[in-house]
This record gives structure tokens, C-alpha cells and sequence, in this order.
């Protein structure tokens, strides 16, 4: 950059330190790299020399433009610009190239996740534009790149400009702004992906594989020809195919992202372990056997480590407050505390007099001016928390003393968010967020300040101290009241600025008594899960702890010290505002924001009021480092004591070193840093010495991280880069004892070679946790033990939270804390180690180096390591991909250990704390619930999950003679039952003298001719058209004639019916049976989508081969309009006939068929697994449409499905055996009257709509689900105004009602909507039982009087239409819970409500009269017993006799239809329906006083899932996933080639998309054991769903494979 030829000090003052602003901004990721550029090139422009050619009108910004040789230059120049010296180590970032290096051996190309245009951060060519390849670190920007794992210059640039040229040139698979493309690829990589992966072979090692290597050395260059359009797919169109080894065709792309994975999963992972232990039932989880190599502790038992005495000084006050009152009146012209401006300048100087008279005035105004006299709000002994800004410290200073002269006990706490700050996140968020999303965030990032508030309740506070200029900006309602803060009790807000305070009186006075064990303050903490605790510290406690730091620092008074740290707890509370005070010090505070401003801000106030000490943490260190070449007039010769706050961090180590390199030559001894460790329960609890011996360097190990990962130490192992260096932290505090105990159960004392945590005995210790008895026992009242049992001391010890071990010569070494400590399969990892290892790999201009979060969550018995990390706004989505590849192999190579999650979130979107760092505990919650919004997800938990069940090993069947034993089987009754048998029933049916149909349609036009048979009503709730038996027969009549005369049909010719529902169809299917055509009702084309709904029209009408069509004037035009020309071929229609237009006269004779087998009518129905078929029912045939979406809303065509076509004769004596059968169960007579709301196209629905009504007689009210759409409640207002008892739905018209109508209920009411008449509901469904749909309509519509009771479901399949009905004299339906992971091993065990793995069972409504049911083997044939699951088979005489084909395929209609048991009752003949299920003897008793058998149906045999041995159904893994995210509105889940695939619908923002891909494989994980291997993220309403509202699976994986889905997001798990 042009700034190299400025000299740094030329500049002003003013410029430098907006310079010094800029550096810190863009090293903590406040700003983009970009924006760096922009702004340092604007403030130097005015002091760089003007190139020539460029005219001084020219803005500013481009006389200096930024080359990428000159940012690499500057990047070189700033030394540690963008490096997060914390956890920086060179020996560390060799282990981790190496490691990587490693990996280039077996590499393996981990399929990248695909995602829509618009969800990608880059939309401009900034996204492709290659970054710069220097770093922000003198030895990761020189020009060895490829040793720190970039590639070289020559193969990088020809990277670079392939990715240019697929930006230029397009690589997605559709021109629409929301195309699914491969991330900034696409298409492309994948097809070369699957060229590599079909011609490279795939190798097993011997070591533990990383399945996530991505690496570029030697990446794929994919040629595109340059030009290529890119070709538009529609959707669920045809589209490239390709074929799979099982003969499947898929899309190239998909295909090959999941071949990929497949073949990247077949690699051995880590080898499984050997014990298992009983999970609650059969499925065995897991646990882990400890490895006999492991390194295990051999030293001996240690000792308790005893501190240096406290000394004794004879001047030493007796209480802190007497302290204060001594040097306020002796020395009242000290200076006690300066406080810094923005600027660096003193902005005040508070005296040791001042802040005794001030104290005294706080005091005495909480004592006595508040409340009355009589009844004060504050006592001496109550609470009150002290709210102060982190840049006024005097206040803070002055108001805690006050509180202390008062006898109160301040709760110092951190400000709630200020109206200011409000404002500033709001800014700072809509960059990147949904307005939507903006007030949640903002909620969720001070979600922190709302445990503050619960702990402020706990401690029962009622006042808040605080500043005027806090005050004033908080935030307030209308009136000038401050807003009471969520969580928050009410509070009462006090200045303590003097101007707002009483004088005391002149004879008042603040009782000073010696420190005894009051409570002097509470300080709180956060803890791993995000609560907040309040450690109680007492006045003997807070004394000692002043005199044991005196001692340990050598504290002599009249000292100035520099606190950069918070004074309102830790380590800046115990040094700058209390031990300080003892001494009578002098403390230079350094507020945050001016640290921002100037990171050389502290050092210079050492250099200025030459400080003997320095309290900081290693971030301010390392901020110095940046800025320090700017800045050469200093000296630290005058500091003897660096306390480094953060010792206890063993990363802290490397901010140490490097600035200790940096600043020597300013001065600084070695021997003055002096790392601490300290925690909110222990107080310090070790801090190092100063010491005038430079000979004599600070201790230091250097362990193996393998060794720790066990809890032992071993120095430097056989893999020597793989360890960790540490410090220690000095020597026990005088007057304590510490011991190290194990971390886990009986606190017994650790081996000298053991890792621990560490534990106090001290007076200056905390005492308890504020109100928490327990927990208070369990940390400050722990006894050691030795191993004998004995403990080794009267005295109670404290836990410290802190892990470590006592080194030679009593010195204190901290490998980590007891909150970042995450135990893995029983090893351990610490958080910042983790860390660590991932800002060792290179380059890192990809995330920012001080926003990475690493902790771990519980999946399936186990701790999972999660790592997020702010991403830069720059980087690219392949960059940003591949260095999350390499991070994984780098802590897998490192640490031995797998991460389950690694996440990339937006700059500036992870929680902060008040000073700046990541809230960690809110992160985790963010990710847990979902609302994190990351813009990458890598989930690998196929390498993590190590502990799932073994897969169930199939054992052969038992030989049918060792279990035969009569009815029973293995000990079981035989699951069979059967209904009413039609034979005894005796009832008044005359039309059962009649064999067909249509003969008892004359019948009734004779004897009932005005008898009212259907009554259609229209989505006003008004009768649009009726039909009474004579009308009915009259144009059944017409239409015969019509047929034979304009269409010249014969006997037996097939007649497409295409009507939309309606009285026409019933004319017309009876027209066609009186002319001895056949009939089939076909769905018609939706006029709002011909192109995709009319090809289905033309597939059934060819593959039934119908010699004409029949249909409506409306249809017609549609049929022949333009739009259809474009869709299909018009001219291959078969002759179309418009019913509108029919003659007036006559046939000569109604045929009969000679032959109760003649053929009656054609059924096409699709079921849920996609298969398009015919079956021969009682006198039909069946093949439903395969229109989508919701009732009569034909949204889109499914792709093409693969047709089996069986031929089949049906008889008419089986039809009236179905009708009469129904009419039984649900008691149906020409009195009645029946309402439908069903499509009446396919199975049940259309026996209901078109047969039942002629063959009972009751009045049929004809509602078209499509209706609803335009009146939701047209349906429950009918059953209500007719006073229906008997009423037929879908589960999508039950749904459309429980949504639509939830919140009007009582607008229905007010209507007079009654539904207490309703005696049957029934639910018409070829699926398990909806029961949490049917218990949502029946609680949403009691208040509407309807009986829970009445809500029941049916059951029929291809081949019987209806096995179960729920009648009107049998029991009520009932429920059962079984055990879901039973279910899998085709078990069926019954549990209580409530419990663990609980599965909720509806009966399937009751079975029909004539009709008997089996459970039998799928496999084996042979019955089974009622405790086992199995498919489910009919023999009635209403089955099906077969399919309807033309080519025949005698062995599937054989099995299918004509199947006999292999063992027991082989004579009958039964039907296999395709549905497993399971049959129960309840208590309940039918209509003939015998017990019942309940039908439970469990799932399609085709969709359920044959996963690690174990039968899972599709239902039971989609309502878990539904319940995971409240944005899941519908989910659908299947296999290819043994990975599950699970689609969700999301209903919200596209920046919830990867939030829900962690979600959704947890909830699977933890519910049901299965690894998700593919996660896809749809719009709402792409999960096709047919007519009964059933989902067709099977299609959506068409449709999937052949990427027509057009995905938000889409995730491979690895």
C-alpha cells in the first residue's frame, strides 16, 4: 500500500490513533477488511504524495487505490494484525501442518452442501475475487505458503480465475435469482467430483480416518465451454438422468454429491468399542471400555501444599472500612483513583478524602433516606446492587465503600442494555438479519443481563445504585419511568452523584467494627449452562485477602497501579479497588472504550505516572502488540509486577512471550510478568512473585495433550508436536493450603503425575453461593480424601473450578477450567485447546481470530464438540468450506477426537459480554435452540457418534412344528380376528334381492322416485344441485344413449370420466354401467396449471385405454384450449363427449351383464409409496391421481411414475358385499343422511361419494374439499344445519379445518355451528392413524359440542377398499402406547402414558362385517403372535381380485392377491395389504357380548426403512424432526443407498435454513439412533402430498435425485 512511504510518526497525534482505532477494529472483526482499506486510504490521503497522471479533482478514494501487492505488503508490516496471540504457538501451528500434512496422503473430497443463490453472502464478484494470500502474521505472509498449507502462487491463481470463470460465465441449473446452486459453484464440481470419484479407488488405512479432508493442492479444474447458456430445468421436469447400480435413474448432480458421501462413509472408521449397557430395552448403547494402553497415573499420592505464612503487620487495619476512614483523614489529599477519557486525558482525580466524605454521604442517604423512618427500605444487612458503566469507576468506588460504611452488602452487576447501545446493535444487525429477526437478537444478546435479574430476586434486592449519566440512558416508558427489565425484580433506582445526596449530620458517624463473618459483598458468576450465581465473600475474608495479596505483591503504600481490568469483579475489583484502598495506592483506571481507541493506552500511563504495577489480561497485551510501532517514546523500567489476570489460561503463555519479546527493549524485565490464577469461589488462588533474581527463569512443562486427554501428566511424548505448553501461576496464596483432587465423584486426593482440580483451604475465600444450600455444600464444604478414605484435614476446602497440578517446588501449573472442560467418549478436551489448534491453521482470512466459540453439547449419552467462528465478510464459500475441512483434520489429527459441528456465522452475530468477548453459555443456547443463523454448517456425525446400537443381527425362524400348539404362537394367541359374519346378520334390505348396481338404481326410481340420493352444496353453504332416484336414473338414461350413439361404444369399452366433483360424475358413472361401459374417474386438469396437472389427465386415460371421454362444456374448452396444445399431443385424444349437450330420449334396454364376474368400473389410485396401480376390488379397479397439494388445489404434477398396469375381473356380487358391508357397520338407511367431504376419484372416497347413497338409500350431502378453500368452515356448518350423525373426511380437510378455523370458534358458536348430533366422524386414510390431528380437532371443536368420542379413522388398501370402519353400536376407539424401539425389532410391548421412547397407537376403526384378519411373517409367511409385528392380511369377500394389465405379471397379482400362511390355516386364501400393523385383545366387548381385537395400523411395508437391521417408519422420524424447530411446518424422510434423507418445509426466513440442520440430526440421534445422512431445506409446500393428504414420499425422492426440488439448503453429514 502507498502508506509504506509515510513515516508513522509524521503523522498527527489524532490521525495515529484513529489508525490505532482501525487496527483493533478490524483484528477483533468489527470491521471488514474492505472497509479497513477504504477508511485508512481516506485518513491518508491527505499525507501521500499524488501519483502523477492522477487530476486533483479526482475524489480521494481513487488517487489511492488498494493493490493486492500493497495490502500484502501492509498485512506483512502490521506483525500480528489479524493474529490472536492468545493461542498463538509456533510449536503448536508446526503440530497442526503436520497433521494436515498427513491427511494429503489418503485425502478424500468431502461433497460440498448445496445452497440457493440467495442464502449465499457474496453477490457480487467480490464473492470470486481471490484473497489476498498474505496473513495477517510475519511468518504465514512470507513466500512460504504451500508449508503452511495454501497452494502455490502459480496453481492458486489458476484456481482463482476458474472460480472468476464459472462466476462470469454461470454454473447454476436455473436462471432464477433462487436457484439451487453448489455455493458459489455449482453443478460442476459435482460432475467432476463424481469423474474422480468413479476412476479413483478408494483405499482403507490402518489409522483412524477423517472423513472431511478438502484439500487444494490438487484440486479439480473443471473446463466449461465458454458461452454455455445456462439451460433452464422446470421442476419435477425431466432432467438428466443417469443410472445407479440398483438400475435407478437420478440426476447426475445429486447423485454424484451422494455417491460421494457414500463412498467417503464406506471408509473404516474408528474401531468400535466392546461394552455395552442396557438402554431400558433391547437397543444396546455403547459405553466406553477403557483402553489398556491408556497412560495412567503412577506417581505417588500427593500432599497438601501449604502457602507462606501471613504475616503479621502491627499496622495493618482491622477492617477495610477503618482503612479508608484512616487515610481519608489522614492523608485526604492522596490520590486514591484517576479515571481516563476517551482522549487518554485524566478526566477526574478522586482523593482518598474525597472518597471518605462521599462514602459517608452514600451511606448515611441509604440508611436513612430511603422509605421513612419508621419503615426504611434498606437495613443494615439487606442487599443492593451496584449498576455502574465500565469507564466511572469513582462512582463505582464511592458507592461500594458507601455500601460497605453502611453495613449493606453491594451486589456489584453489569448494565442492562441502554438505549444507546439498543440503537447501536439495531444498526450493526440490519446489515446481515431480517428486520423480523432484529428485536429477537437484540433480546437474545442481553439475554445474560436477564440471569442478573434472577439473581437479584434471589438475593431479594429492591435498590440499584447507580450514576447519574447510567441513569439517564436507560431505557424509559413514556412517562419517565424506567422500563422494569425482563427476569428483573422491581427496582429502586438511586443516584449516588453528591449533588443528589443529604448532607449527614454533623454528629453522625458510620459504626466501624473489626471484619467478623458478615456478609461484606456478593459477587456474581456465570456458569457453563448461562445461570448466574452470587458468591457471598464475608468482611474477615475480604480483609485476609487483601493482607494475603499485600504480602504475595509486596504492596507498600502510596504505589500507582494501572487497571486495565473490570473493577467491578475478579481480579480489577480485588487489586484496583480494595487492596488499593488498604494500601493507600494510587490506581489509573483504563476504561474499554479507550482501549479500543488506543491499545497503547495502558502502556503509556506506566510509562507517564511511572506505575509500579500493572493489572491486564492477554488480550490487552496482544492489543498492544499491534499498535506498538507506532509508538516508540516509553519506558517500563519503572514496572516490577505485569499481573496477567488471565494466567490460568495455558494459552496465555503465548501473549506473554511475544510481548515480553516486543518490549523488552523498552525496558521490561522478564522476571515482572506475574500470571495469576483466581475464580469467583476461591478468590486468588495463586499468584507469582516478583523477584529481583533474573537467573532464576519461571517454571514451564511442556505435556502431551494425549497424556492430558486422560488426566495424567507426560512430558514430551513420542509425538512431540502434539503438546502443550504451560506456565505456572506462582505459588499458593499465604495462609492457604491447597491440595488437587479428581474432578469426578469422591474427592479423593490426585497422584502427583494426575490432572485435578485444584482446591483451597483459606480464611480469604468465598463462603458460599448465595441462597443454593447444595450446591454451597458441594463446593465450599469439600473434604479431601485420602486414599484410604480418611480426610485430610478438619477444615473444608473450596473447589476452584481450575484444573491443574502442583509442580516441583510447590509451583502452581493450570492446564485448563472445570467450564471449558468437555469429556469425549471418557476423554477429556479442553475448550481453549480446541481453539487453539483452529487458529493454528493457515491461512486465516477466512474467520476472525477472536470470535470463535468451542463448547459442547449432550447427543445420545455423550458430550459433542460443537466450534463456531464469525466469518469474514470477504471470504468466499469455497474458502471458507475448505478451511473448515482442514480444521477438522487438524483436530482430529491433534487431538485424537472428532467434531460434531462446525458453524460459520456472520461478523458480529455470536453474543458479546460487556467487554467485548463472546458469551458463551448464550452462543450455546443460540445453537441449541436454533436461532444462531450460521451462513456454513459442517455436521460429521457419522465420525463422532461412535456409540450407537449394534445392528440387529437376524435370526432364522423357528420350524412352524415347534411353535404350532393350536391357536398359539411361541406361547402368543395367533393375531387374527374377524368382523360380524354377513351370513346371521338378519336386516330389512330389499335391495339385497338385486345382484347389480344399476338394477337397484331402477328400483328405487320405481318405488322412491322423488327420494332426494345426493345433495351438492357450494362454498356459500348453499344447494347448487340434487338428485332424486328418478333424476338420477332419467339422466343415467340419457347418457347411455349418448354413448352409444355419438361415441359408438360396444359392451365393455372403457369411458375416461373427467368431472370435477360433482353431481355430473354420479349421472355419468351410472349412464356408463347402463350402457355396459366401463367407467374411470379421472381428476381434471387444474385451470391454473394445465402444463403440469393435464399429462397425468392423458397418462391414465392411455394406460386404462378409454375409448372416449365424457366430461363437462367447462372441461372441454380446457382440453382443447392453447395452453393444452402446449402439454400434451390433442390429437392422440380419444373422442371427447360433453354431458352438457345429452338427447332427450331413451335407450331401448338397459344392459345387464350376463355375469355377476363381468367387468364393473377402473379405480387408478397412487399410494403413499408412489406406485401407481390397479387392483381388482369387489367390482372395481383402482388408480388414484397423483395431483399434490391441498384438497382440490392442483398444485403440481409428480414426476413421472413408473405404471404397473394388471388386468382383472371384478364382480358385482363383491360390490354389493362392500356396500352392504358398510351399510351394516355404519347402519346406513334411506332415513339418514351422510355428509362427505372426500375426493371422490379414488378408493373409499369415491364408494361413498357414488355407490353407497344407490345401495342404502340414505341422502348423501356432496361437499368438494375444494370448497374449503373458500370457506373453511362450509363442512362443519353443513354436518350442523343438516344435522348430520355420520360424516366422512380426509386428514387434509380435518387439518384445513383445525388451522383455518382455531381462532373462530366462537364465531361459529354465535352462528348456532352445533355439532352434538355428530355420532361418527370418520377419518378415510390408507395410513397409521393421525392422533395428534384427530386429538387437536377433537379438543379444537368440543366447546362446538362435538364428542371426542366420535372422531374415529378408517382403513382400507388396494386390494380390500375398506377393512376398517368405525361403526355406530361397537366399542369406542381406543388408544395404546407401545414402546417405539420394541416396534423396530418388530415387537410390539405396551407402555404407560408418559414413557421414556412412548409411541401413542389409534385403532384403525372397527373391522367390517365379513372381513378377517391376520398377522403374518412378510418374509416367512407363517402367522404370528399378537405381541409381534407383522403385515397385515384380509379375506373378504369384497378383495380385489387383481390388477388390471396389459402385459400380465401372474407371480405379484398371485402374491398379492392369492396368498396362503406356510404353516397353520394354508387352505384360505388372503390379500396382502402392504401394511404392517399388530392386533390387541382389548376389555372392551362388541355388539355379540365377545371381546374386542383392535386393528392398530403402524405403516406401509414399501416405506418403511430397513436401517442398521432395524424396521423405522418414515412417520415416527418426521413428528420428531417437526417438533425440533418451530419453523418445521412439514418434514418427509427416505433412504438412498442405506443414507437417511430427511426434507423439511420451512416456514420462516431463508436465514433459518442451517439452523435447522443441527437440530434436525440431534433430535434423530437422541430419538431414534440414525445417523441423518442428508439434510435438504424446501419451501413450504414442496412435499407432494396426494388427495387423502398422505405424503408420496417416493416421488419427493424422484424428485429429489433428479434436483427438482429447488432446495434452500442443502446438507451432506459427514
Amino acid at each position: 500500500m502507498a502508506d509504506r512511504s509515510i513515516d508513522s510518526l509524521a503523522l498527527p497525534l489524532e490521525v495515529r490513533a484513529k489508525l490505532a482505532e482501525l487496527d483493533l477494529e478490524l483484528s477483533e472483526g468489527d470491521i471488514t477488511q474492505k472497509g479497513y482499506e477504504k477508511k485508512k486510504s481516506k485518513l491518508l490521503g491527505a499525507y501521500l504524495p499524488q501519483p502523477p497522471g492522477v487530476e486533483s479533482s479526482l475524489p480521494q478514494e481513487r488517487r489511492t487505490p488498494v493493490t493486492p501487492s500493497s495490502s500484502s505488503r501492509y498485512h506483512r508490516r502490521r506483525s500480528s494484525g489479524s493474529r490472536d496471540e492468545r493461542y498463538r504457538s509456533d510449536v503448536h501451528t508446526e503440530a497442526v501442518q503436520a497433521a494436515l500434512a498427513k491427511h494429503k496422503e489418503r485425502k478424500m473430497a468431502v461433497p460440498m452442501p448445496s445452497k440457493r443463490r440467495s442464502l449465499v453472502v457474496q453477490t457480487s464478484m467480490d464473492a470470486y475475487t481471490p484473497p489476498d494470500t498474505s496473513s495477517g502474521s510475519e511468518d504465514e505472509g512470507s513466500g512460504q505458503g504451500d508449508s503452511q498449507g495454501t497452494p502455490s502462487s502459480s496453481q492458486g491463481s489458476l484456481n482463482m480465475e476458474h472460480w472468476i470463470s464459472r462466476a462470469i460465465h454461470g454454473s447454476t441449473t436455473s436462471s432464477t435469482n433462487s436457484s439451487s446452486s453448489t455455493q458459489s459453484g455449482g453443478s460442476g464440481a459435482a460432475n467432476a467430483l463424481a469423474d474422480v470419484m468413479t476412476q479413483t479407488h478408494i483405499e482403507n488405512h490402518s489409522a483412524p480416518p477423517d472423513i472431511t479432508t478438502y484439500t487444494t493442492e490438487h484440486s479439480i479444474q473443471v473446463e466449461r465451454p465458454q458461452g454455455t447458456t445456462p439451460r433452464t430445468v422446470p421442476k419435477y421436469g425431466n432432467a438428466e438422468l443417469m443410472e445407479t447400480g440398483d438400475g435407478v435413474p437420478v440426476s447426475s448432480r445429486v447423485s454424484a454429491k451422494i455417491q460421494q458421501l457414500v463412498n467417503t462413509l464406506k471408509r473404516p472408521k474408528r474401531p468400535p468399542l466392546r461394552e455395552f449397557f442396557v438402554d431400558d430395552f433391547e437397543e444396546l448403547l455403547e459405553v466406553q471400555q477403557p483402553d489398556p494402553n491408556q497412560p495412567r497415573p503412577e506417581g505417588a499420592q500427593m500432599l497438601a501444599i501449604r502457602g507462606e505464612q501471613l504475616g503479621v503487620v502491627t499496622n495493618w487495619p482491622p477492617s477495610l472500612e477503618a482503612a479508608l476512614q484512616r487515610w481519608g483523614t489522614i492523608s485526604p489529599k492522596a490520590p486514591c483513583l484517576t479515571t481516563m477519557d476517551t482522549n487518554g486525558k485524566p478526566l477526574y482525580i478522586l482523593t482518598y478524602g474525597k472518597l471518605w466524605t462521599r462514602s459517608m454521604k452514600v451511606a448515611y442517604n441509604i440508611l436513612h433516606k430511603l422509605g421513612t423512618k419508621q419503615e426504611p427500605m434498606v437495613r443494615p444487612g439487606d442487599r443492593v446492587a451496584l449498576v455502574f458503566p465500565n469507564n466511572d469507576p469513582a462512582a463505582f468506588m464511592v458507592a461500594f465503600y458507601g455500601c460497605l460504611l453502611a453495613e449493606v452488602v453491594p451486589v456489584p452487576i453489569e448494565v442492562p442494555l441502554t438505549r444507546k447501545e439498543i440503537k447501536q446493535r439495531f444498526l450493526r444487525l440490519t446489515v446481515s438479519n431480517a428486520m423480523g429477526d432484529l428485536l429477537a437478537l437484540i433480546i437474545k444478546m442481553d439475554a445474560g443481563s436477564q440471569q442478573i435479574g434472577f439473581l437479584l430476586g434471589s438475593c431479594g434486592v429492591t435498590v440499584a445504585l447507580t450514576s447519574d449519566a447510567c441513569h439517564k440512558g436507560l431505557p424509559k416508558s413514556p412517562t419517565g419511568e424506567i422500563l422494569q427489565f425482563k427476569g428483573w425484580p422491581r427496582l429502586l433506582w438511586f443516584v449516588t452523584e453528591s449533588k443528589h445526596l443529604s448532607k449527614p449530620p454533623r454528629d453522625w458517624f458510620p459504626h466501624i467494627k473489626d471484619a467478623n463473618n458478615d456478609t461484606a459483598y456478593i459477587e456474581y458468576k456465570t456458569c457453563k449452562d448461562g445461570s448466574v450465581l452470587g458468591v457471598t465473600v464475608t468482611r474477615i475474608a475480604l480483609l485476609t485477602h487483601c493482607q494475603a495479596l499485600t504480602q504475595a505483591c509486596a504492596y507498600t503504600e502510596a504505589e500507582t497501579i494501572v487497571n486495565v481490568l473490570d473493577f467491578k469483579k475478579d481480579v480489577g475489583l480485588w487489586h484496583g479497588i480494595l487492596t488499593s484502598v488498604m494500601n493507600m495506592m494510587h490506581v489509573i483506571s483504563i476504561p474499554y472504550s479507550l482501549m479500543k481507541v488506543n491499545p497503547l493506552s495502558w502502556i503509556q500511563k506506566v510509562y507517564a505516572y511511572k506505575a509500579k504495577v500493572a493489572c491486564v489480561k492477554s488480550r490487552d497485551m496482544h492489543w498492544a502488540l499491534v499498535a506498538h510501532r507506532d509508538q516508540r517514546d516509553i519506558n517500563l523500567t519503572s514496572l516490577r509486577m505485569l499481573i496477567v489476570a488471565d494466567g490460568a489460561n495455558p494459552w496465555s503463555i503465548s501473549s506473554c512471550d511475544a510481548f515480553l519479546n516486543v518490549f523488552q527493549s523498552k525496558g521490561l524485565r522478564p522476571e515482572v510478568i506475574c500470571p495469576c490464577a483466581s475464580s469467583p469461589e476461591a478468590l486468588t488462588v495463586a499468584i507469582r512473585r516478583p523477584t529481583d533474581d533474573t537467573n532464576q527463569p519461571p517454571g514451564r512443562g511442556v505435556l502431551s495433550m494425549h497424556g492430558l486427554s486422560y488426566g495424567v501428566i507426560r512430558v514430551d511424548s513420542e509425538e512431540k508436536l502434539s503438546v502443550l505448553t504451560v506456565q505456572d501461576v506462582g505459588l499458593v496464596m499465604p495462609g492457604g493450603v491447597m491440595c488437587v483432587v479428581r474432578p469426578e465423584g469422591i474427592p479423593l486426593l490426585c497422584r502427583t503425575d494426575e490432572i485435578g482440580e485444584l482446591c483451597v483451604c483459606s480464611i480469604a475465600a468465598g463462603t458460599s453461593y448465595y441462597g443454593l444450600s447444595g450446591m454451597t455444600k458441594n463446593t465450599f464444604e469439600m473434604f479431601p480424601m485420602m486414599s484410604s478414605g480418611a480426610p485430610i484435614s478438619e477444615y473444608p476446602f473450596v473447589r476452584t473450578g481450575l484444573l491443574g497440578f502442583v509442580g516441583p517446588g510447590g509451583m502452581v501449573f493450570v492446564v485448563g477450567k472445570m467450564d471449558g472442560l468437555m469429556v469425549v467418549s471418557g476423554r477429556r478436551h479442553n475448550a481453549d485447546d480446541i481453539v487453539a489448534t483452529a487458529l493454528a491453521v493457515e491461512p486465516m482470512k477466512f474467520v476472525y481470530r477472536g470470535r470463535i466459540a468451542v463448547f459442547s453439547i449432550n447427543v445420545l449419552h455423550d458430550e459433542r464438540i460443537v466450534i463456531i467462528a464469525e466469518q469474514r465478510p470477504d471470504s468466499t464459500e469455497e474458502d471458507s468450506f475448505q478451511w473448515m475441512s482442514r480444521v477438522l483434520q487438524a483436530i482430529d489429527g491433534i487431538h485424537q477426537v472428532g467434531v460434531y459441528c462446525l458453524a460459520l456465522v456472520p461478523a458480529n452475530t455470536l453474543p458479546k459480554t460487556p467487554l467485548g468477548g463472546i458469551h458463551l453459555s448464550e452462543t450455546k443456547q443460540c445453537f441449541l435452540e436454533g436461532s444462531l443463523h450460521p451462513c456454513n454448517v459442517l455436521m460429521c456425525p457419522h465420525t463422532c457418534v461412535t456409540n450407537l446400537p449394534k445392528p440387529r443381527q437376524k435370526q432364522p425362524e423357528i420350524g412352524p412344528a415347534s411353535v404350532m400348539v393350536g391357536n398359539l404362537v411361541s406361547g402368543k394367541r395367533i393375531a387374527q380376528a374377524s368382523g360380524r359374519d354377513l351370513g346371521q346378520i338378519e336386516d330389512n334390505d330389499q335391495g339385497r334381492k338385486f345382484m347389480f348396481l344399476a338394477e337397484v338404481l331402477q328400483w328405487r326410481a320405481q318405488t322412491t322416485p322423488d327420494h332426494v340420493l345426493f345433495t351438492l352444496l357450494n362454498s356459500r353453504g348453499t344447494i347448487a344441485n340434487s338428485l332424486t332416484c328418478l333424476q338420477l336414473h332419467k339422466r343415467a338414461e340419457k347418457i347411455a344413449v349418448m354413448l352409444m350413439e355419438r361415441g359408438h361404444l360396444q359392451d365393455g369399452d372403457h369411458v375416461a370420466l373427467v368431472y370435477p366433483p360433482g353431481i355430473d360424475l354420479i349421472a355419468a358413472f351410472y349412464g356408463c354401467l347402463y350402457a355396459g361401459c366401463v367407467p374411470i374417474t379421472v381428476r381434471p386438469p387444474h385451470p391454473q396449471n394445465i402444463a403440469t396437472t393435464l399429462p397425468t389427465v392423458k397418462m391414465i386415460v392411455e394406460v386404462s385405454r378409454s375409448a372416449c371421454i365424457m366430461t363437462s362444456q367447462f372441461v372441454v374448452k380446457l382440453l382443447r384450449s392453447r395452453e393444452a396444445g402446449a402439454a400434451v399431443d390433442v390429437r392422440t385424444w380419444p373422442p371427447v363427449l360433453d354431458t352438457d349437450d345429452l338427447p332427450k330420449r331413451r335407450p331401448a334396454q338397459i344392459y345387464k351383464p350376463s355375469n355377476p364376474d363381468t367387468l364393473a368400473y377402473l379405480d387408478f389410485s397412487v399410494s403413499t409409496t408412489g406406485m401407481l396401480a390397479g387392483v381388482k376390488k369387489n367390482y372395481c379397479w383402482e388408480v388414484e391421481d397423483s395431483y399434490t397439494g391441498a384438497p382440490g388445489i392442483y398444485t403440481q404434477a409428480l414426476p413421472s411414475i413408473s405404471i404397473n398396469q394388471f388386468t382383472h375381473n371384478m364382480s358385482h356380487a363383491a360390490t354389493s358385499a362392500l356396500c352392504r358391508s358398510i351399510k351394516l357397520q355404519c347402519e346406513l338407511y334411506p332415513s339418514r343422511e351422510v355428509a362427505i367431504c372426500l375426493d371422490p376419484y379414488c378408493g373409499l372416497g369415491f364408494v361413498l361419494w357414488c355407490l353407497c347413497s344407490v345401495y342404502s338409500g340414505h341422502q348423501s350431502i356432496l361437499i368438494p374439499p375444494s370448497e374449503l378453500e373458500i370457506n373453511p368452515s362450509l363442512w362443519l356448518l353443513a354436518v350442523s344445519q343438516y344435522k348430520v350423525r355420520d360424516t366422512f373426511c380426509s386428514y387434509s380437510v380435518m387439518e384445513l379445518c383445525t388451522k383455518g378455523l382455531g381462532s373462530q370458534t366462537e364465531s361459529l358458536k354465535t352462528r348456532g355451528l352445533d355439532l352434538s348430533r355428530v355420532r361418527t366422524c370418520v377419518v378415510v386414510a390408507e395410513e397409521r392413524p393421525r392422533i395428534a390431528l384427530t386429538q387437536s380437532f377433537s379438543k379444537l371443536f368440543k366447546d362446538l359440542n362435538l364428542n371426542p368420542r366420535a372422531v374415529s379413522t378408517s382403513f382400507g388398501c388396494r386390494v380390500n377398499l375398506a377393512i376398517c370402519l368405525q361403526g355406530t353400536s361397537g366399542p369406542d376407539p381406543t388408544t395404546v402406547y407401545v414402546d417405539m424401539r420394541a416396534l423396530r425389532h418388530d415387537r410390539v410391548r405396551l407402555v404407560e402414558r408418559g414413557s421414556p421412547h412412548s409411541l401413542p397407537l389409534m385403532e384403525s376403526g372397527k373391522i367390517l362385517p365379513g372381513v378377517r384378519i391376520i398377522i403374518a411373517n412378510p418374509e416367512t409367511k407363517g402367522p404370528l403372535g399378537d405381541s409381534h409385528l407383522g403385515e397385515i392380511w384380509v379375506h373378504s369377500a369384497h378383495n380385489a381380485s387383481g390388477y388390471f394389465t396389459i402385459y400380465g405379471d401372474e407371480s405379484l397379482q398371485s402374491d398379492h392377491f392369492n396368498s396362503r400362511l406356510s404353516f397353520g390355516d394354508t387352505q384360505t386364501v388372503w390379500a396382502r395389504t402392504g401394511y404392517l400393523g399388530f392386533l390387541r385383545r382389548t376389555d372392551l366387548t362388541d355388539a355379540n357380548g365377545e371381546r374386542h381385537d383392535a386393528l392398530y395400523v403402524v405403516g406401509a411395508l414399501d416405506e418403511a426403512m430397513e436401517l442398521r437391521g432395524m424396521r423405522y417408519h418414515p412417520i415416527d422420524i418426521e413428528t420428531s424432526v417437526i417438533r425440533a424447530h418451530k419453523s418445521i411446518t412439514e418434514c418427509a424422510v427416505f433412504t438412498w443407498t442405506n443414507l437417511l434423507v430427511v426434507v423439511v418445509e420451512l416456514d420462516g426466513s431463508e436465514q433459518e435454513a442451517l439452523d435447522l440442520v443441527p437440530l434436525v440430526t440431534n433430535v434423530v440421534l437422541e430419538e431414534h439412533y440414525l445417523i441423518v445422512g442428508v439434510v435438504v431445506v424446501v419451501d413450504v409446500g414442496v412435499i407432494p402430498i396426494n388427495s387423502r393428504g398422505e405424503k408420496q414420499r417416493m416421488h419427493l425422492r424422484d424428485g429429489f435425485l433428479a434436483d427438482q426440488l429447488d432446495p434452500i439448503y442443502v446438507a451432506y453429514n459427514m
